[in-house]
């Protein structure tokens, strides 16, 4: 029954890691910023900290909504500016499977 559960555990690891070793690939090609989108970046960071400056006692719920639109808004821009790595949900479960099957 081990050996099954071993063998699982290790062709699991093969197809949870190919999709991970592509898209690393693909985001080594844009890995490094151009100037416009660092400073666009720069500018998105600057912004936050105005807004996190704020005083929103003294807004009304209009202009609250407008900033937490703002906010979000940004947020997306940042995150398709910026590169990472992202582990899906199925592939952290194979993982905590493979470790508690593994001791």
């Amino acid at each position: 029954m081990k050996k099954i559960a071993y063998f699982l555990s290790i062709m699991f690891l093969f197809l949870a890691y190919a999709p991970i070793a592509t898209a690393s690939d693909t985001n080594k090609e844009k890995s490094e910023l151009t100037v416009e989108e660092q400073e666009r970046l720069d500018e998105i960071n600057n912004r936050v900290e105005e807004i996190k400056a704020m005083d929103f006692a003294d807004m009304s719920k209009a202009e609250r909504k407008e900033v937490r639109n703002e906010l979000k808004e940004m947020r997306e821009e940042a995150k398709a500016l910026g590169n990472g790595v992202y582990l899906s949900v199925g592939a952290i479960i194979i993982i905590l499977l493979i470790l508690i099957l593994l001791t």
